[in-house]
């Protein structure tokens, strides 16, 4: 869209000729933003219209990328929306992103770059991440933060895998007043399917790499959770915290919000 085009539309909306609705649906295909490096070679192309078509920015995936790469791309980010996320970041990348944008927090555990300049809450209700163990929290954590800087209120609740039990009839009426729920387990991942049976909400179950041999790196919870016997469980890829907590905070959001882009 030129210039005179975005002008043109934002008069029309001023007159009253554009409903502001038709005019975010013409929005939502704004061009992409080329990033080109110092060797002269593109590395990256931004998608602008995301926030506007999704309900929030682009997300980084920060694994493989130089730290100089990841600047530059939050950099852009950073000028048109208030809080973004970069995942599986490195500290040097961290680094690099506070260097021009010091409201960064880099969490070591999850590996998970955010900014959080708008922290109004967009959920209705309250998103609950469980974990099996304390070796499934980088998982967890990177689903918890992500549904923080969605704008949702959140409860984590760790350590409470089958071998246990007790422990998470300890957190049943957390479980019952949550409007989603993140479960995160490795080893053979029967979490999800308990804490499944106990609420009438949805659970986004995570399987982890977790294991010994047999867990085959996270294949044994995968499939554990995709034969879970409880139909409120639904199941995202292994290790995936920020895709579960991406989706809990969709669920969990009030109908017709979007972004902020103050």
């Amino acid at each position: 869209m030129t210039r005179e085009a975005l002008r043109e539309l934002l008069l029309a909306v001023r007159q009253g000729s554009c409903t502001p609705e038709a005019a975010l649906a013409q929005l939502a295909g704004l061009p992409a933003e080329p990033l080109v490096g110092d060797d002269g070679q593109p590395f990256a192309t931004l998608d602008h219209g995301r926030a506007l078509r999704q309900g929030f920015p682009e997300v980084v995936y920060g694994a493989l990328k130089t730290p100089e790469q990841v600047a530059a791309i939050v950099g852009r980010l950073y000028a048109h929306h208030p809080n973004l996320l970069v995942t599986r970041a490195s500290e040097a990348a961290y680094q690099a992103v506070q260097a021009l944008a010091p409201e960064a927090r880099w969490d070591a555990t999850s590996r998970l770059l955010f900014i959080r300049r708008d922290t109004t809450r967009y959920g209705i209700g309250r998103i609950v991440v469980v974990c099996a163990g304390t070796t499934d929290l980088p998982v967890a954590r990177e689903a918890l933060l992500t549904c923080e800087v969605m704008g949702n209120e959140t409860t984590l609740v760790a350590d409470v895998g089958v071998a246990g039990l007790h422990r998470l009839l300890g957190h049943l009426e957390t479980l019952r007043q949550a409007r989603v729920i993140v479960c995160v387990a490795g080893m053979e991942a029967a979490l999800a399917s308990v804490v499944g049976g106990l609420v009438a909400v949805p659970v986004i179950a995570v399987p982890t790499s977790v294991g010994y041999g047999t867990a085959l790196g996270g294949f044994a919870a995968l499939l554990g959770m995709l034969n879970s016997c409880a139909p409120n469980v639904t199941v995202v890829n292994i290790d995936n915290g920020f895709g579960a907590g991406y989706v809990a905070a969709l669920i969990n959001r009030q109908p017709g919000i979007q972004e902020s882009t103050g």
